[in-house]
């Protein structure tokens, strides 16, 4: 499902003393399948970004185009669009509102018209997507974990089978055992359903060993769209972004200064651990 924008500009508050221009002449892309990252200072525009995607915000000027269908164009239904681009709210648990878990999951479906016989399925479906025992289903949401209520939210969202994913920082506010549950779930359902993916993050280390393609916005423009290891290696021009590179990186760029052959971007640690030894062998050799 293609998502092309072409020349966006988005102002909140125009033509008023409060007046702000969060996108700036935005091209961009995606392709079926892929696994993007965005990241960008709190305020850059990433939110306003995504956002676009399923046409809950339009552009100022240019054109939002998504599987052929300008989100601007004159009688557009922008329903059926919601149900293919699924979107994913920071703190997304303050979304749910049923009595029940199942309510909760199934509430998209039925919204979609799906059949009762259907829905069922979907929304064990759904559950067992983010790794929740269906044991959960007639609880409150309301009674489980910070992580597990943030689980249902994306549950939601998948059971109306969206061919697009997007997460807008799902692991905000999250102890780490919470963040690393949810992304390993994110990462798997890319893998098995084949879904584009587009993951708004403020940390440097998930995007360095999820994501495929890496988007970096700042001041409403898009200054870098590459792969990880392309962006990382601009590591001094990200600290002028307010943004930063992998602690991994980090490692590997100390250990140059004070002369060690290693390379210049490392995406996870265990890449940086073997790079060192590398450049250590060498250094036992040579000396």
């Amino acid at each position: 499902m293609p998502i092309k924008l072409e020349q966006v500009d988005f102002v909140y508050a125009g033509g008023s003393p409060f007046e702000r221009a969060a996108l700036k002449g935005i091209n961009l892309s995606f392709l079926d399948g892929e696994f993007v990252g965005i990241i960008g200072q709190t305020g850059s525009g990433k939110s306003t970004l995504v956002q676009m995607l399923n046409g809950l915000l339009k552009p100022t000027r240019g054109t939002v185009t998504v599987n052929g269908l300008v989100t601007t164009a004159k009688g557009v239904k922008l329903k059926s669009l919601r149900q293919e681009v699924g979107l994913v709210f920071q703190f997304a648990e303050y979304q749910l509102f049923a009595e029940t878990v199942a309510a909760d999951v199934a509430f998209g479906p039925e919204n979609q018209g799906v059949p009762a016989s259907e829905i069922a399925a979907r929304v064990d479906q759904a559950l067992l997507n983010v790794g929740l025992p269906l044991e959960i289903k007639e609880r409150s949401p309301f009674e489980l974990s910070g992580g597990q209520m943030r689980r249902v939210a994306i549950a939601g969202v998948l059971a109306m089978n969206p061919k697009v994913l997007i997460l807008d920082e799902p692991t905000a506010g999250l102890d780490p055992r919470g963040r690393d549950e949810i992304l390993s779930r994110i990462r798997e359902l890319h893998r098995q359903r084949g879904i584009t993916v587009i993951l708004v993050s403020h940390s440097m280390e998930d995007v360095a060993r999820l994501v495929d393609r890496l988007v970096v916005i700042h001041g409403g423009q898009i200054v870098y769209d590459a792969t990880p290891r392309e962006v990382f290696a601009h590591g001094s021009s990200l600290k002028t972004y307010g943004l930063g590179v992998p602690q991994a990186t980090e490692v590997l760029g100390l250990l140059k200064t004070k002369g060690w052959a290693v390379p210049e971007v490392a995406l996870t640690l265990d890449e940086a651990r073997q790079a060192i030894v590398r450049a250590y062998q060498l250094r036992r050799e040579l000396a």
